[in-house]
Formats: C-alpha cells, sequence, structure tokens
C-alpha cells in the first residue's frame, strides 16, 4: 500500500504506529513491530505524558485530513473513535492508575517476554536488553501509581492485594511455577559472558519484581478504595471504550437476564441428548466419569488443541472462508505462568512469528475434558481471533497500517470470537451434544458476566422477577457477584474466584464479548435484511473482515454503506 500525501488519512495513520513503537516498545513487540525489541516502555509519568501528547496530535492530524475515498473514510472514522476515547479516557484520570489482576504495567512487562525471538545469540542478547531495563521500568512504574495515589486515583484495594500475590507467584515466592526470569534464561543454551548476564539480570528483574510487589501490598493496599464498584461514570467510559459503542446500560443489564435463561434453557434440551430425563448436571456427571471424554496431561491437551485447530483451518479454507496461506499456521502453546488464562496473541507484521493460542493452567490442574474446550479452539483460533486477526494482518491493500497492527476493539474481537463459536455451531461442528453442551455452558458464563459486571459496578437492585430466584430485590455486591457465578458457570472453583476478581478490577470488559456478539448478529440480520435472497453469509464475512478491527458503531455505518 502506498501511503503518501495523495492518501492523507492512512500517510498520517501509519506515522502515529512508527511513533508510537519508539514509545512504546513494549507494544511494537506485541505488534510485531521489529527494531524495538531492547528497550521496555517508560512507564514513569513523563513516558505517559509523552504518549498522550503523541495521541493528541495525531488525532487533529487525522480529524483533520479529507478522506479520498470510502476506505479512507472508515479508517478515518475507526481512527477518530479508538484515540478520540484514549483521550477522553486520559483526561478521565484512569489511564495512569489502572491495575488488575489481568491487566497492568507489570503484566505487560512480564509477558513481553512470551512473545520475544528466543533462537540464537542476537535474540539472547536482546532479551537480556530487556532484562537489564526492568528495574527502571519498574521503578517508573511506581512513580506513576504513586503519584496518582496522591491525586486519589486509585483502584481497588483487593486488585493491589492479588496482584502482589501474582508477583510472588511469578518470581517463585509461591506456587509451584517457580522464578519466571530464572527459568526463562535457564532455557537459553547460551553460555560464557552472555549467560552470567543473562542470569545476573533475570536476579535484578525478579528482586524488582518482589519490591514491587511489597509496594502494592504495604503502600497501595492501604489507600485503596473499599468499595470496588466503580460507580456509573467510570463505568458508562469504560463501556463505550471496549465496544466502540454506547449502549443503554440498565437494557443491556435485563438482556443479560434473558439471553442466561435462554441459554439454560438450552442447555437443558441439549443435556436430554446426553442423559435421557437426566439435569444438565445429570449430563455433566456422565461426561466427567466417561474416561474417553478425558485428556491426561498438559502437554497432551496441548497437541489436541493443536490437531482441532489445523484441522479446522483445512476444513474452513475454501469452503466458509478464504484464508491467506500465512494465517492457516497457528501455534498452539502452554504458558509459562498459571494464571488461569486463556489467551490470543497475534502474529508480528511479517508472520514470521505465527498466531498463538495460549492457556496459562493453574496449579493442580493436570486432566482436562476436551469436550467443555472444543468451542475455546473455535473462539481463540479458526473462525475466532487467528483468522479475525490474522487476515487484518495480511490485508496490506485494503487496510493500513494502523488499522491492521493497532487498532484493536475489544467488543469487535471479542464479540466476533463469540459470534464464530455459534458459527460454528450453525455449520454443524458442534453436532456432539457433549461439544454443544461445552459451547452453551461457555456462552452461559459470558452472558452471567454482562449481568454481573454492570451489576456490581452499578450496584443494581436484582429484578424481583428474575427467572433464577436469585436474592430477588437486593443489591449487587462481590459476594452476590462469586455465588451468582457459581451458580451459572461449571468451572475449578479457583477459576471462578479469578473471573469475579477480573470484573471487579477490569469494569466494562468481560461484557463485551457477550454484547458485541449480540451486535455482530444485528449487523448480520440488517445487512440480510438489505441484500434479501443476493445475501451471501461468506461474502458478509469477507466483507466485515475487510473492515479491520473498528468500534462496533463504526463497523454498523461501516456495513450499512457497503
Amino acid at each position: 500500500m502506498t501511503t503518501d500525501a495523495a492518501r492523507p488519512v492512512d500517510a498520517a495513520s501509519d506515522r502515529f504506529v512508527e511513533e508510537y513503537a519508539a514509545l512504546d516498545p513494549i507494544a511494537a513487540t506485541y505488534l510485531g513491530i521489529a527494531g524495538h525489541e531492547h528497550r521496555l516502555t517508560d512507564l514513569s509519568p513523563d513516558g505517559f505524558d509523552a504518549r498522550e501528547e503523541l495521541t493528541r496530535r495525531a488525532l487533529a492530524e487525522v480529524t483533520a485530513a479529507t478522506p479520498v475515498d470510502e476506505r479512507e473514510a472508515v479508517a478515518r472514522d475507526a481512527f477518530r473513535e479508538r484515540l478520540g476515547l484514549d483521550v477522553e479516557r486520559a483526561d478521565a484520570g484512569v489511564v495512569r492508575p489502572e491495575l488488575s489482576v489481568l491487566t497492568s504495567g507489570l503484566h505487560e512487562i512480564r509477558q513481553v517476554f512470551d512473545l520475544m525471538d528466543t533462537e540464537g545469540t542476537e535474540a539472547w542478547e536482546a532479551v537480556d536488553a530487556r532484562l537489564a531495563a526492568v528495574p527502571a521500568a519498574v521503578e517508573g512504574y511506581r512513580i506513576t501509581l504513586a503519584e496518582e495515589a496522591a491525586r486519589g486515583r486509585v483502584v481497588a484495594a483487593r486488585q493491589y492485594a492479588e496482584v502482589a500475590d501474582q508477583v510472588r507467584a511469578w518470581t517463585g515466592q509461591q506456587g509451584e511455577g517457580g522464578d519466571f526470569f530464572a527459568g526463562l534464561v535457564a532455557r537459553s543454551g547460551q553460555s560464557g559472558a552472555l549467560q552470567t548476564q543473562l542470569e545476573q539480570h533475570a536476579r535484578g528483574a525478579s528482586r524488582a519484581f518482589a519490591d514491587f510487589g511489597l509496594f502494592l501490598e504495604d503502600e497501595m493496599a492501604p489507600r485503596g478504595r473499599s468499595n470496588e464498584a466503580v460507580g456509573r461514570e467510570h463505568y458508562a467510559l469504560a463501556s463505550r471504550y471496549f465496544l466502540g459503542a454506547e449502549v443503554d446500560l440498565e437494557q443491556t443489564y435485563l438482556w443479560g437476564w434473558e439471553e442466561l435463561k435462554r441459554i439454560t434453557d438450552d442447555m437443558a434440551a441439549t443435556a436430554q441428548r446426553i442423559v435421557p430425563g437426566g439435569s444438565v448436571d445429570d449430563a455433566v456427571a456422565a461426561l466427567e466419569a466417561d474416561p474417553a471424554r478425558k485428556i491426561s496431561g498438559r502437554e497432551a491437551f496441548r497437541d489436541w488443541m493443536q490437531e482441532l485447530a489445523d484441522q479446522t483451518i483445512a476444513d474452513l479454507h475454501g469452503t466458509h472462508f478464504d484464508i491467506p496461506e500465512p494465517v492457516r499456521r497457528i501455534e498452539c502453546c502452554l504458558a509459562p505462568t498459571n494464571d488461569g488464562g486463556i489467551y490470543y496473541t497475534g502474529p508480528s507484521e511479517d508472520f514470521t512469528r505465527p498466531g498463538r493460542m495460549w492457556w496459562a493452567v493453574p496449579d493442580g490442574i493436570d486432566e482436562f475434558a476436551p469436550w467443555r474446550e472444543v468451542t475455546t479452539v473455535f473462539h481463540e483460533g479458526v473462525p475466532g481471533h487467528h483468522l479475525q486477526v490474522g487476515q487484518t494482518a495480511y490485508r496490506s491493500e485494503v487496510l493500513n497500517r494502523w488499522q491492521r497492527l493497532m487498532c484493536w476493539v475489544s467488543g469487535h474481537g471479542e464479540g466476533w470470537a463469540l459470534y464464530a463459536e455459534r458459527l460454528m455451531d450453525d455449520l454443524g461442528y458442534l453436532a456432539d451434544p457433549a461439544d454443544r453442551l461445552g459451547m452453551l455452558d461457555g456462552q452461559g458464563m459470558r452472558a452471567a458476566r454482562v449481568v454481573v459486571d454492570i451489576g456490581m459496578h452499578l450496584e443494581l437492585e436484582i429484578p424481583r422477577d428474575n427467572p433464577f430466584g436469585f436474592h430477588p430485590g437486593e443489591r449487587w455486591t462481590p459476594d452476590l457477584g462469586l455465588a451468582f457465578m457459581r451458580a451459572h458457570c461449571r468451572m475449578d472453583d479457583p477459576v471462578i474466584q479469578f473471573e469475579v476478581k477480573r470484573y471487579l478490577g477490569w469494569p466494562g470488559q468481560a461484557p463485551s464479548y457477550k454484547v458485541g456478539e449480540r451486535i455482530w448478529l444485528e449487523a448480520r440480520a440488517e445487512a440480510q435484511a438489505r441484500a434479501g435472497t443476493a445475501f451471501d453469509l461468506k461474502e458478509f464475512h469477507r466483507a466485515a473482515l475487510d473492515l479491520g478491527s473498528l468500534g462496533l458503531d463504526p463497523l454498523r455505518q461501516a456495513l450499512s454503506r457497503l
């Protein structure tokens, strides 16, 4: 793609990518932009200032540009919506103090090492340079959090305490994972002076993390909020950020109850196909007792995921999707931590690093039920995140570099991945009622999230006529949120507890899955109504994904113009 003065939106957007990567080397690695592997992001107040100034300047430049065609008009809409919200959030003072069990500057520093090249001496020299930079990066972040706290900008006390607990696991002070940094360099295969430096800098990084954990526990937790609800104003901004759309929060909350009831009824009917006359619990018990539906060992489970992901790509390419050749490769990995998360990381810009599905298996879990996770592979792989992110990264002829690499909207991406799960059911890939029950169980959890996340943060009343008879008329609290998730999720209790901590620490993100799926389904129905009998599902998917990731309101506007 040529991005010169003839295409002003593309030119300004692509300059922003280069300038931002220089200011945020961690993001550059996540995005697959080469040349910044030896540095870490400045997480001090000065670093945040520089990135915010760049964002404001780029937003003004793109806003002033005149698109030359429809494609640039879509790109400008997406850029203005995303960076406009970045500015709003910065002005509201919610960006710098943000810290939760799932996201923080500390998480970014730790996780960036998972994505680094570790083949050869040059690669390990870059790892070493980054390890050496960890103490300064962590110290800058400490200064930022302390300054924000002095302004009264803090998160809930429990989030500080829980992240401090995670730090103890990452640094080998508790749990089975050992010292992450020591384990990283132990696998280097290097020798001599470089290996000595790697080990020295790994110890320094681990000490810096351990000290930061004490700072969170001793200094930040006592200053944190006792009330974990963030309130309407904060939540409404967070919801817009994660969805790229403005929704009626009360209506969405009530819809969450309705959607959960619909899914619960569908689960009951599906359970009848597994144990005639039995309940969902009876069906789950039968599946759990069936040794043929178990996989023992983490590596064996990873291999199962890889085989299913590869087979799905082979099946869908050329039939329901046209999958570009580089996107037909995905790696399924066991994460080096044990936090319980499942996540996807996109390919590098040149696809030398493939898209990857990661599973951070919790301590003590060594037996897996694949019937629960077939739908997870579809969600993280194809036609979910891997297809969406990989195709976007590949389509340089229709998307500028910012659209391909930097634009990510949770409601668009997670909504698509959840939509993809239901699509696979429609296409017949969940014909086994056990696999379909696993999909519905995941869908039910996502619907319950809508209810709990909005309910807890807005401290809403539980409907007196709710279909489950759950604490009618009471106000939501974290304890009620945990009880509700336990009643509607069939997961190990430590995972459910982590889920609720996540919702409380990252308001508005968890509902973006189900609400995003809802908007994707509505957008498809609108496109089908416009096209009538000429509607082609494969072409709809191609046209929608060719728009790249963008806010869900700009998505609907762009689709309406196709």
